[in-house]
């Protein structure tokens, strides 16, 4: 893995500015970018993307911007938050003041309003496989597995917060970690 320190500010910011530029959809989309990024570039090890993620979406705000926060501190601390974030945001607030200035005249043509159609299914795609390749890698053992599936149907169907699911999960583990620990004593 390559030394945090040696990463230059602006090729963090030039590494999340391309992955803003070219990433539709939002935090989500970005996901399966940054990651294999950051894992090519040998920024960070396997096992750190999901703890990324955790913390992103357990935070307040945009989850794109989240997760540029916690890679760039990961990689050169304050600097690198900086960078990353701004590098995230850049080119989207660039396009969409582009868009905005362009897109009032074209707003109710009919091939605008297909094309926005057609790139829909491409980008729960770009959502789903990363999900997916994650889930792989992180569950190991059933109830890990029956763990995620709760935790899908709790957000997706039954409208509980992550951030609640994350509290739950996180208090019953050390809970559990901490009963098995004083009863070996």
């Amino acid at each position: 893995m390559q030394e945090a320190g040696k990463i230059s500010l602006w090729r963090i910011f030039a590494v999340f500015a391309r992955i803003g530029a070219f990433t539709f959809g939002g935090g989500f989309a970005m996901l399966p970018l940054i990651s294999s990024e950051m894992k090519r570039r040998g920024w960070i090890d396997e096992d750190e993307m999901p703890d990324i993620i955790a913390l992103s979406q357990s935070a307040p705000g945009l989850l794109a911007v989240n997760i540029s926060i916690f890679a760039g501190y990961r990689l050169r601390g304050l600097g690198g938050s900086i960078a990353a974030t701004l590098g995230a945001v850049l080119p989207s607030f660039v396009a969409i003041l582009l868009v905005a200035m362009v897109f009032s005249s074209f707003k109710d043509n009919p091939w605008v309003l297909r094309a926005f159609q057609g790139l829909r299914p491409v980008v729960i795609a770009l959502i789903v496989v990363p999900m997916l390749s994650m889930a792989r890698s992180s569950n190991q053992s059933w109830w890990a597995w029956a763990l995620s599936a709760a935790a899908l149907v709790a957000v997706a169907f039954l409208g509980i917060s992550p951030v609640w699911i994350l509290l739950c999960v996180g208090v019953t583990a050390f809970a559990l970690t901490w009963f098995k620990e004083h009863r070996n004593k």
